[in-house]
């Protein structure tokens, strides 16, 4: 964070395109913050460095005294994982004072994905000036992204082109649900152009990204081979047992999440128990939520370089969970589940876009809490492995 010094000169420097300043907190303001938290992210300048939100502070950069409590900063700090901007943005949030007036200081980092998007708008700042950018401006977004090291999903699919995908599947299924209808309205790019902003398309080498195969391939696993779920249920509590069941989820992932959220509540068997005297309660085996849950967050945060799919085992006492490839990024062992970090930002943000995903963090907190209120025993996670990542969870007793 900043030190006196250079608070100081940030708060009267007027002109910077790095500083934004609002008097307010209220609930009228949120799309104000998060519009200047989108932009500085997005970092259209090319500072490569933070932008600083100062929020209880006039235009003239003096300390208006608002209160600053746990809660204005548990809700600011809330804006980062919602899902409304995507990519998630790298933030954070403190609260400091000036001649005895306090205001809180939220400090935004550049991305490396941009362009970053405010509910399907792209903010930018240019001096002083905050705007929604134009499609010039998000090109130059787009052909900004760091190119050494990029994620795997954003990198190009050079086997695949756009005969290869669904589009229909991109312009009706997945555009409207990612770009406000006015933007859309006044959009006049092709096909291509439009996957590019989104970074499902390579412009510079006229092809997919990885993402983009995966999300709207017509046959995804002949450019990414691990990518489908292989269902097994055992009559039985050991990999030897007999196979009762078999099924291979596969193709585009749209469609995959789909077959996987229809499939699951038919697997799920139920049983009345009393809750009181008079009255009984069905509980099920595993509660459907938790069961869904890791199975989103196992296509989320999987390894799609592995050549390994994700391994959906039912046994009579326990399912197990396994996805090709470890813990991630700043997540390790001694801060999971507290810690993230997405290995695929650009599948999580279509996942958040299309609904799968309600905001990001918290889904194994989530998952807990289901356990505990249907019976059943804690999820166990096995952490530290490179290669895979497992979880299961007992049967309730």
């Amino acid at each position: 964070m900043l030190n006196q010094q250079e608070l100081q000169r940030l708060l009267k420097d007027i002109e910077s395109d790095r500083v934004e300043r609002t008097r307010a907190t209220t609930k009228t303001e949120k799309d104000k913050i998060c519009e200047a938290i989108c932009a500085f992210a997005n970092d259209f300048p090319n500072h490569r460095q933070p932008g600083y939100l100062f929020i209880g502070v006039d235009p003239q950069g003096n300390p208006v005294g608002i209160s600053v409590t746990d809660k204005l900063l548990e809700e600011l700090g809330a804006i980062r994982s919602d899902g409304n901007i995507l990519p998630t943005p790298a933030m954070t949030v403190e609260k400091t004072g000036l001649n005895g007036a306090e205001f809180v200081i939220v400090e935004v980092f550049p991305s490396d994905l941009p362009p970053v998007r405010y509910k399907g708008r792209v903010c930018i700042r240019v001096g002083p000036r905050r705007a929604n950018a134009s499609e010039q401006e998000e090109r130059i977004l787009s052909e900004r992204r760091i190119a050494s090291h990029p994620n795997f999903d954003a990198t190009p699919c050079q086997e695949c082109t756009l005969d290869d995908l669904h589009l229909d599947l991109f312009r009706f299924n997945y555009l409207p649900n990612a770009i406000t209808a006015d933007i859309l309205k006044e959009n006049n790019r092709d096909i291509a152009g439009q996957m590019a902003s989104l970074r499902f398309y390579d412009l510079k080498r006229q092809c997919p990204t990885v993402a983009g195969a995966l999300l709207f391939g017509k046959g995804p696993i002949q450019w990414v081979p691990g990518a489908y779920v292989q269902f097994v249920r055992y009559d039985g509590e050991q990999l030897v047992d007999k196979p009762l069941n078999e099924r291979r989820f596969s193709g585009d992932l749209l469609t995959l999440l789909r077959e996987l959220d229809a499939f699951l509540p038919l697997q799920l068997q139920s049983r009345p128990e009393a809750s009181s005297a008079l009255q009984e309660k069905l509980v099920q085996e595993y509660p459907t939520v938790a069961l869904r849950e890791l199975l989103m967050n196992a296509v989320m945060h999987r390894s799609y370089e592995s050549t390994a799919p994700i391994r959906f085992y039912w046994f009579n006492n326990r399912v197990e969970i396994q996805s090709p490839g470890g813990l991630y990024g700043e997540a390790r062992p001694e801060n999971f589940p507290r810690q993230n970090a997405y290995r695929n930002p650009v599948i999580a943000e279509a996942m958040k876009v299309l609904g799968y995903v309600n905001k990001f963090g918290g889904g194994v907190l989530r998952v807990q809490k289901a356990l505990a209120a249907n019976g059943n025993p804690q999820a166990e996670f096995t952490l530290g492995q490179a290669t895979y990542f497992l979880v299961t969870i007992r049967r309730v007793q």
